[in-house]
Formats: structure tokens, sequence, C-alpha cells
């Protein structure tokens, strides 16, 4: 029987914590330090957890190798099982020719590049996230933007910064129903409160995408069009996490931001707009183009529908799954066991850790859901089965090393948590105090960081910030709200969503430039949340806190 410790240290939890940091620590200098590949620091860092759960946590070795093969097994489903199949569908679309349609449609709504960039990495992929989650809006949008004119390096750090202000209510909310499941808090007071922070992200979020493609000049001139766009997904967020539906809350505010855009740009025009001037390869096997040439062709409506029809389908198709008679069928495909090697497993309270479960809802997964719109973008797009499995083994090719890091990243991640290595570095931040209350977002973003996922992150520390928050006479839904709010901002620097990012792109290997190019981005808005929630603790704010 393994026992979890928190101080196997000399007895001391910062000293243990600074251990714990280790591979984190090697994961990120090889990452964007030494510029290794995505996979090989994921590998390497996978290693040093291992040794330090074993050498300096005394986790038995068979439980070690058990609990990183479950870690793995995570990571090909249900997380990679969703990348092949959005990327799977782009690759028909470009086959095809719909995707250089799509182009062309965008170019109608704003052939401003800029504003492109809130109406698909923003806007869109508030949508997508709101109804899959789990990496599908990075790799779907990073593509959309490849499209219309964007080099593959900058339309992924794009796609990976706007992956911010929806994460919290992504996939029909599910990291904050998984945080009041484990915390005890009523859903509605989590989703509120969480509803009253992330808001504040949407403001700053269409002018950081701005600044990106084009500096200053590009948010001294678009930055009515990003402020109505922000505005209103914040509008739109808030209003319906308070008021209306935390479930739906993504979906009412990306609507709602689209629709808004899409009428402002009716009465205004950026003075001088940044046009495409041209884009050589995008994507391995993708043909070039030239967006000044492409101006003057003409799409029928016939092709127009057909190109968005893919997006059309994935998002008839999740809205169904989450039908209540639906989702209870495709439930019933679920199958949950104890991964081998795990049972042994006990937290301080004596107690399995949920981790140790495996839980393989196949039908209902975001991927199969995936799988399913593929084929019936098949039967739109008319592409021959011969066709569509061509571009599935393309896919495999595409996607093997990235595979091979988001495998080895929640490897990593579940070696850390079981062994206790995380819960050690979430302690050692909960004794903080007063302070504590700043440091909460960081908690989330941490877990966040490791792990690539909001849920995953509220499942490992959201009952650690209730208690600690008991134990500093601080708001209890405040902290653990804190905790999904931070926790967006660690997404964009997490290796698992940077290995997706690149993969959909075609740039397997640039991680470390990936992570070099948003991780300031991501310490930037942490900073500004850690303020909000620590202002929200004092006399200042506490009028905001539910």
């Amino acid at each position: 029987m393994y026992k979890q410790v928190l101080d196997p240290v000399g007895d001391s939890l910062f000293l243990s914590a600074l251990v714990a940091m280790l591979p984190l620590l090697t994961l990120f200098v090889l990452l964007g330090g030494l510029k290794l590949k995505a996979h090989v620091a994921g590998l390497a860092s996978l290693a040093v957890a291992m040794v330090i759960a074993i050498a300096v946590w005394g986790m038995p070795v068979d439980t070690t190798f058990a609990v990183a093969t479950e870690g793995a097994a995570f990571g090909l489903f249900p997380i990679i099982w969703i990348i092949w199949n959005a990327i799977w569908i782009y690759n028909m679309t470009v086959e095809t020719g719909h995707f250089a349609v799509l182009r062309r449609s965008f170019a109608t709504i704003s052939d401003d590049q800029r504003i492109q960039a809130i109406i698909v990495a923003f806007c869109f992929g508030a949508l997508l996230e709101a109804l899959a989650g789990f990496g599908t809006p990075v790799a779907i949008t990073a593509v959309m933007l490849i499209a219309i004119g964007f080099k593959p390096m900058k339309a992924a750090a794009i796609a990976l910064v706007a992956n911010t202000a929806p994460v919290a209510f992504g996939a029909i909310a599910t990291p904050i129903v998984t945080l009041a499941e484990l915390t005890d808090l009523p859903q509605a007071d989590l989703g509120a409160m969480v509803g009253r922070q992330t808001p504040l992200l949407a403001l700053f979020v269409p002018l950081i995408l701005v600044g990106m493609v084009d500096g200053w000049r590009g948010v001294r001139a678009v930055w009515p069009a990003a402020l109505v766009g922000g505005f209103t997904f914040a509008v739109g967020q808030f209003v319906s996490s308070n008021y209306i539906s935390v479930e739906l809350t993504d979906i009412i505010g990306a609507l709602a931001s689209v629709a808004a855009m899409v009428l402002f740009l009716r009465v205004w025009k950026p003075g001088e707009p940044l046009l495409v001037k041209g884009q050589g390869p995008a994507i391995a096997g993708a043909a070039t183009h030239d967006a000044e040439f492409e101006r003057d062709v003409r799409d029928s409506r016939a092709d127009i529908f057909k190109a968005y029809a893919p997006y059309l389908i994935i998002i008839v198709v999740f809205a169904l799954a989450q039908w209540g008679p639906l989702k209870d069928f495709l439930a019933k495909g679920a199958a949950e066991f104890t991964w081998p090697g795990t049972g042994d497993i006990q937290n301080a309270d004596g107690e399995a850790p949920s981790a140790t479960t495996f839980k393989f809802g196949w039908l209902a997964a975001a991927g199969t859901l995936l799988l399913l719109s593929g084929l019936i973008t098949m039967a739109v797009l008319k592409v021959s089965p011969a066709k569509a499995l061509k571009a599935y083994g393309a896919m495999l090719d595409q996607l093997k090393w990235a595979t091979l890091t988001v495998m080895a990243v929640l490897a990593l991640a579940y070696v850390m948590n079981l062994s206790a290595q995380t819960l050690s570095i979430g302690n050692w931040l909960a004794g903080a105090g007063g302070i504590l209350a700043f440091l909460s977002p960081i908690i989330g973003w941490l877990g966040v960081a490791v792990t690539g996922s909001d849920t995953s992150s509220n499942s490992l520390f959201g009952v650690l910030q209730v208690t600690a928050a008991k134990e500093a006479g601080l708001d209890p839904t405040l902290l653990a709200s804190a905790n999904s709010s931070g926790g967006v901002l660690g997404k964009m620097i997490s290796p698992q969503n940077l290995a997706i990012g690149c993969a959909a792109v075609g740039l397997d290997g640039e991680e470390g430039e990936l992570f070099r190019r948003v991780v300031g981005w991501s310490l930037a808005l942490l900073l500004i949340m850690c303020v909000l929630v620590y202002l929200q603790s004092t006399a200042v704010l506490s009028w905001m806190v539910v």
C-alpha cells in the first residue's frame, strides 16, 4: 500500500515542494531554454518525475510505472482522440478545396487580418470551447487562421492566447461542474463567481490578439472592433453565468460577440486595413495561395455553404449530444475501472484518489462526436471513403510526435499527481496566509500548465483551495473559483496544448518557439487575475463576491 505524503524531504513542506518542482523546471528549461522538441522534453521530465516519485516519495516502482501508463492512456483517450479527428476533418476540407472557399468567405466579413483574428480565434474559438474543449479550439482555429492567410507560427500563437477567457466554462461548463461536485459548493455560486472574474480577461484578449498581429499600430487602428467583441462576450458571459445558465455561458457569450462584431463592421471600417499579401504552403500537403489573386474569385452560395458545413455539423452534433435523452443514451457507452497497478494508492484520508479510476466514455467522448461529424462531412462534401482514409493516414503521420508529446506530458502529470508531488507544491502555496487570495489563481495556473485541463486542475486543487480558504478566513467560493479562473491562463503554456498547436499547423518540434511567444501573455494576464482576486478578498471589491 502506498500512502501519499506531502513532506517527505526532511518533514518540510517547503523543501518537499522545491524538490517536487524539479520535473516542471526540467520541462520548461528544456522546452523554452534549450529549445528541445516537446516530446524529448516531455519524456525527460517524465523520467525525472518517476525517479523523484520512487526515490523521494517512496512510491513502489511497479506502481510508478502503472501510474505513468494510465496517464499516457488518458493522453491518448480522450485528448489525442479529439485532435486526431479534428485535424482529419480539416485535411478533408483541404483536399476538396473548401477551406479556400472558407478563407474567401471570412474576407467578406472583413478583409482585415486583425479583425479576422478576433472573429476566428476569439469568437468562433469560444464557441468550439463551449461545445468541445480539450484542445479542440486551438486545433481548429489555428488551421482556420492559416486558411485566411496567417503564417503557421503566428496562427498557433494567436489560437493559444485566444483560448483563455472561455476555458472555465468549456465543454458545457465541465470544469465548474467538476469543481462543484468535489467541493460540495453550489454550482450556481461557483459559476456566478467565475463569471465575475473571467469576463475581465475577455476585455483584454481581443486587444492582445490585435497586438500580436500588428503591434501597437494595429491596436490604435482597430481598438473599437476589439472592444466591441471583447465587451459583448464579457457581458454575455457575466449575464449567462449569473442569471441564465452556467452550462450555456460560453455559447451565449460567443454568439453574442460574433453577432455584435458583424453588425458593428457594417457601420465601421478600419482606416487602413491590414491585408494578406500572399502566403506560402501553410501545412504539409496544403496548396499555396495568393490572397490578392483570390480576392477576385466569386464563390457560389452552395460552395460557401459546403465550406462552413463541417463546422456547422460540429456545432449541431455537439449541441444534440447535450440534449437530455440523447445525452443519457451516450452515457451508457461509458465504462469505469481502477487502472491496473494503481489500486494500492491512498491519499492522506486513506481513500483511493479519483485519478486511479480510468473513465472510458467512448460513445460520448468529444473525439467520437468529431469522428461522427467527420463521417457526415464526408457525405456533405462528397469525399470518397478511399480519400477520407488517405486523409486520416496523413493526419496520423502529421500528429505522430504530438501524440507522443501529449502522452508523455499526461504521464508526467499523473506521476506528479498520484505520488503527491503536485499536492506538495499546492499545499505549500496554500500556506501563505493572508496573501493566499493573491496566490490562489497561481495554484490553478500551475495545475493547468501541468495537465493542460482546467477540469483536471479543479480536480487536483479544488478541495485544497476550499480547505485553505477556511483556515485563512477567506471565502471558499472565491478561492475555488479563482482556481478555475487562474487555471485558464495556464492553458496556453501547457506542453499538451503547445504540441496540439504546433501539430495543427505543421510545425512539429517548434513547441519551444511557440512557448516563448505566449508565455509573456500568460504571466501578464495571470498577474491581472491575481490582483483581481486579491481585491475581491478585501473591502475594495468584496461586493463582487457571491
